[in-house]
């Protein structure tokens, strides 16, 4: 009997290891996993997705995976890593920081594996889901940290409210989930079920909070007004978008005079400004103008090919020893902006395949439904935040996009119906 029952307990592992189903529900759960843990771990979250793409191996349809490619949304991030990949050719940078300076590219050819994987499974949700509930576990740590700081993981740099990472990564995640979820309140509202309305809110609501009285970036300052505004001209009547206006102006006047941290965010804008220009003193703001400055004029050295890939760290190297450099500005191998760290290393070729590539993602959300909305969201953030930081390059803002693209991107297309094979496997 027990050898029966081995056999038995055998063959079902053989036959689960032999079912393209079995494989296409381990990639699911890898991808859960990996939204899941980028909040909290960028090691976790690279070996999830890592075996996601070995799980997807197995029964791969190759020709319908290649065919796939072709589209727009996918063949202009696979041109922009290509395109890097070529740049080491004509780049002055030790081969080393070649090499380095193609990992924060590489990871948009993710986005077609995603894209291909969600289109045919029916989980995409849960990845988003998981996201969601990962972020407000971590709103919870954030405020425990904020009044007992030796809870925070990083004892060697503290950051107010900081468990792991950093607080522009922190508050880019809490502003996209917040942002999110108008969304699906609208709907729940105009459907009457008000307590899982209530329920949303109250989470949204929380992760706001926590940004006003905890800690927030400038550049989720500068976003969130954009990405509200999105929603409200999209989803919302004339007359809802007066009231719920005046309602968070009446909120964000409320929190400007309740929170000194917000007030203290805010002013930086100004202080840094003034400091750097009249002082000649290095700030966070005064150093990303200079970092503009010089890589404009990088950029105009070398405007059709740029200087190749990882040639912008030998570029400020560089500048950095001439005498209109601000002294104590730190020599950092990014511009802070995702434009210039394109055109920087590979001239307008670049910058015109990088705004193909927003453009073609933002065509793909356009249209009513969750996954379209959550889709246009994380890429009109990256667009914004991406004129203050190269958050597509960025790991963290970079991961973002990629899984929000990459999975909503699947989901919008499978509702479409736009693959008869992909109807054939989800069925």
């Amino acid at each position: 009997m027990t050898t029966l029952a081995r056999e038995t307990t055998g063959g079902m592992l053989l036959r689960r290891l032999r079912s393209p189903v079995a494989w296409s529900e381990t990639v699911d759960l890898f991808a859960i996993l990996t939204a899941a843990s980028l909040p909290w771990s960028t090691s976790l979250a690279g070996i999830f997705n890592a075996l996601l793409l070995v799980c997807m191996v197995p029964f791969l349809d190759v020709r319908a995976f290649l065919e796939s490619l072709k589209r727009p949304i996918c063949a202009a991030p696979i041109a922009l890593v290509l395109l890097a990949l070529l740049g080491t050719l004509w780049s002055d940078a030790p081969w080393g920081m070649r090499l380095y300076s193609l990992s924060p590219v590489a990871k948009l050819l993710v986005i077609p594996v995603l894209l291909y994987h969600f289109e045919r499974s029916q989980r995409g949700h849960w990845v988003l889901i998981a996201f969601l509930i990962s972020c407000a576990l971590l709103s919870v740590v954030s405020w425990l940290v904020a009044f007992y700081p030796n809870l925070s993981i990083k004892p060697d740099n503290p950051e107010r409210g900081i468990f792991v990472k950093n607080y522009i990564d922190q508050s880019q995640e809490f502003t996209l989930c917040a942002v999110a979820l108008a969304y699906p309140v609208v709907l729940l509202l105009r459907e009457k079920r008000y307590w899982l309305a209530g329920l949303l809110t109250a989470l949204a609501v929380s992760f706001f909070v926590n940004m006003a009285f905890v800690i927030v970036s400038r550049t989720a300052l500068v976003t969130v007004p954009i990405m509200l505004a999105v929603f409200a001209v999209l989803h919302l009547r004339w007359r809802s978008i007066a009231i719920i206006s005046a309602l968070l102006v009446a909120g964000a006047a409320a929190a400007w005079q309740a929170s000194p941290q917000l007030r203290k965010t805010a002013d930086t804008f100004v202080s840094d400004y003034q400091l750097y220009t009249k002082q000649r003193i290095p700030t966070s703001m005064g150093e990303r103008l200079e970092y503009w400055q010089k890589s404009i004029q990088f950029f105009r050295d070398a405007p059709i090919m740029g200087h190749g890939t990882g040639s912008t760290q030998g570029l400020f190297d560089k500048v950095s020893k001439s005498a209109d450099w601000v002294p104590g500005v730190r020599v950092f191998p990014n511009p802070h902006n995702q434009t210039l760290a394109v055109a920087v290393q590979w001239g307008s070729i670049g910058v015109v395949i990088l705004y193909a590539t927003w453009l073609f993602h933002l065509l793909l959300f356009r249209g009513d439904g969750l996954a379209n909305w959550i889709g246009l969201l994380v890429v009109v953030q990256n667009v914004f935040t991406s004129l203050f930081n190269s958050h597509l390059f960025d790991f963290h803002e970079g991961w973002m996009y990629v899984i929000g693209v990459g999975v909503a991107g699947g989901m919008v297309l499978r509702a479409r119906g736009v693959s008869p094979k992909a109807r054939e496997a989800g069925s």
